[in-house]
């Protein structure tokens, strides 16, 4: 975020503030929360993952808010001044960090709330950087991909995609809550053993399907699957890098083509959130089908409010991942 945008950021969260103070903007203090949230811990979290295990953990004890509105694509969102207005009124802010909500740390240095507790959930989680994998055994080099990684950050974000690091993160959140909230530790400890049991049968169920194609090739969106394949043996070719904002070029796409044909890949993943022509018209030209896999950084209000949730969503990747391979 540049400076020019911070001193806009900054006139307007003090304009707001003066309106809020002066009753011109009703219910300017609780337009995030409302009633509901009276005696809870008012949450607000980045994007989705953070949002679904503060849910999972906060449990009844919690009101969670999401910045990145639903079925929004985060790599390249910005908050507006009003959603950092919300920050005023929250209780624990939750980012996933690595780059994925970079603007976070830029935002937190408007706040004014000295009650907030600010938690980066990726804090103990050991990151990759990003394009360290863009080189395979054959000497393959996606220099497009490297050059945009740099770009957008250092680190590969997408630390939630593995269960192992899923698990660091939830727990990075129940210690956060027991702390602000430790009346309630006990809920928020019995809530992460649950989560971590779960994670340790998705990270079995992974190894038991997947275990037969170490070494694999998979094709997918964007490089969001670094962590996934690390622990399951497997390699991404991504047709976009670590953020799924800028399309390929022909010489691209022409490597892509000739790799998937080297390798024998039988699918191209797309994912909902992006633009699926570049996936399926690389399908087309290598007869391969196409499949939704997702990177979970962002889901619609179609697919929360259906009950789609972090582990109903990976093992459908799970599925989908398997089936690519018969």
């Amino acid at each position: 975020m540049h400076s020019a945008r911070i001193r806009r950021v900054l006139t307007g969260i003090l304009s707001l503030m003066m309106l809020c103070t002066t009753g011109n903007l009703c219910g300017c203090k609780k337009r995030g929360f409302g009633k509901d949230a009276e005696g809870k811990v008012r949450i607000i979290t980045s994007i989705y993952p953070m949002y679904d295990f503060a849910k999972k953990i906060g449990g009844d004890q919690v009101a969670v808010k999401m910045l990145v509105p639903a079925g929004t694509e985060p790599h390249s969102w910005e908050p507006s001044t009003r959603d950092m207005l919300d920050l005023e009124d929250a209780d624990l802010f939750i980012y996933n960090g690595a780059g994925i909500d970079a603007w976070a740390e830029d935002i937190l240095d408007t706040v004014q709330n000295k009650n907030l507790t600010v938690l980066c959930a990726s804090k103990d989680v050991t990151l990759l950087k990003a394009g360290e994998d863009h080189h395979d055994e054959d000497g393959h080099e996606d220099e497009e991909s490297h050059e945009e990684s740099h770009h957008h950050g250092e680190y590969d974000p997408h630390v939630w995609l593995s269960p192992k690091n899923a698990e660091k993160e939830l727990a990075a959140i129940a210690e956060a809550l027991i702390s602000k909230d430790p009346d309630h530790a006990d809920i928020y400890r019995a809530n992460l053993e649950s989560a971590k049991k779960e994670c340790e049968a998705l990270d079995s169920a992974f190894r038991e399907k997947l275990g037969a194609f170490s070494g694999k090739y998979i094709v997918v969106a964007h490089e969001a699957y670094g962590y996934l394949c690390e622990d399951y043996g497997l390699k991404q070719i991504g047709i976009e890098g670590v953020s799924a904002d800028q399309e390929p070029d022909a010489a691209r796409m022409r490597e892509i083509i000739d790799m998937v044909r080297e390798y024998d890949i039988k699918c191209i993943f797309f994912e909902e959130l992006v633009d699926p022509k570049v996936a399926k018209s690389i399908a087309e030209e290598t007869g391969c089908e196409s499949k939704s896999l997702s990177p979970l950084d962002g889901l619609s209000k179609e697919d929360i409010d259906a009950g789609r949730e972090y582990f109903t969503v990976m093992r459908e990747n799970l599925e989908a991942l398997a089936a690519s391979f018969g």
